[in-house]
């Protein structure tokens, strides 16, 4: 976004809602810093900022669907809007795991990888030396079967069968062409998303919530991904923590958008520069008040799980079970069982003893937990 564009903008009203996500976002900020369920709110965010982000979409997944998709305890296939959700959640612990500036470094290959064009180069510089010969593989087995070694043969013929397999997965990593009936062969993605990252450049002396914002405008505008709407918000989210605004967590910036009305986040094709920078101030400052919000509320429900196991031996796994769940926000049997190290009857006990309340309505493949 331009000097000029800025310049043109109705500060009269945009500083109200401007000084409002500030505050906001500094309170969340310097809560977390000291809070004892920090770590269980930042995964437990990550999580419902996915689960936003599909329902801005139109698309409906269940919390306790994607958790345990999570942990690879799905207990039904996966549907394709859970697979979507999963690629957006591991996008955000990718950012919310690294330094604070790297997703916003210029051509920084992990932003290439986001983006969906991180493939093509690392498989450019694949060697075709070093992929494996299946030739190579089944000639051997052809000299090990003369020896009458009929051991040695069923290890040969499975190291083929392997070969044959990483030989096969080399292949479909090689860079793909676009077919014209999904992308639109007049649409430059990669100078789109390059000049959309120039213009966030632009905006280093401007404070980093408007600077977050004004890079939310120019994504919903110029749409550089088509294919990964979403990408947009969690790189202003991680803008905000580049730029120092917060230092603790990764704003839910999906979360923030869903929570404000229809009528402010459907804007028309016709809407000015200025409303688009309200609504984008708005969505940040309801993220910000919706992670107090369950922040104080996770936090009660912690108080009252720890004052509910109060005097039990202290080799009880029960306190453990209340962090898993707090982390989790839904837990199974099987989960408990791995992390704890118990077995899956005693799981179901220890859950049992700490009164959890049962999310699915299953007989079978249930799970509880503190929503």
């Amino acid at each position: 976004m331009s000097s000029r564009t800025v310049t043109d903008l109705k500060w009269e009203d945009i500083l109200p809602s401007l000084a409002l996500a500030e505050d906001r976002l500094a309170r969340l900020d310097e809560t977390l810093k000291t809070s004892p369920i920090r770590d269980g709110f930042l995964a437990r965010t990550h999580y419902l900022d996915a689960i936003a982000s599909l329902a801005l979409e139109g698309e409906l997944v269940h919390l306790e669907d994607l958790v345990l998709a999570d942990v690879d305890m799905a207990v039904r296939a996966p549907s394709h809007e859970l697979v979507r959700a999963r690629e957006y959640l591991s996008a955000r612990r990718q950012i919310a795991d690294t330094d604070a500036g790297w997703t916003l470094t210029a051509r920084a290959h992990r932003l290439q990888n986001l983006a969906g064009r991180g493939g093509q180069g690392a498989a450019e510089e694949t060697d075709d030396a070093d992929r494996p010969s299946v030739r190579d593989t089944s000639s051997s087995v052809d000299a090990m079967a003369s020896a009458d070694d009929d051991l040695t043969l069923a290890f040969a013929t499975l190291d083929s069968a392997l070969a044959n397999a990483q030989a096969a997965l080399a292949d479909t990593a090689a860079p793909r062409q676009k077919t014209p009936l999904i992308y639109n062969a007049e649409c430059d993605e990669e100078d789109r998303f390059d000049l959309w990252r120039d213009s966030i450049d632009q905006t280093t002396h401007l404070p980093s919530t408007l600077a977050a914002a004004l890079a939310l405008v120019d994504w919903d505008t110029q749409q550089p991904l088509t294919h990964r709407p979403w990408l947009g918000r969690l790189i202003a989210a991680a803008l905000l923590r580049q730029r120092g605004k917060v230092t603790t967590h990764l704003p839910c910036l999906s979360v923030g958008l869903r929570a404000i009305p229809p009528r402010l986040r459907q804007l028309s094709p016709t809407a000015g520069t200025t409303q688009r920078l309200l609504t984008q101030l708005e969505a940040i400052a309801a993220a910000a008040e919706a992670g107090l919000v369950d922040h104080a509320r996770w936090l009660s429900a912690r108080a009252g799980l720890l004052r509910k196991i109060a005097g039990r031996r202290s080799s009880s796994r029960l306190p453990d079970l209340v962090e898993l769940v707090m982390k989790r926000g839904v837990i199974s049997g099987g989960m408990v069982a791995e992390e704890l190290g118990v077995s899956t009857r005693a799981a179901l006990d220890l859950i049992e003893a700490l009164g959890l309340r049962e999310t699915t309505g299953r007989g079978r493949y249930r799970a509880w937990g503190i929503i």
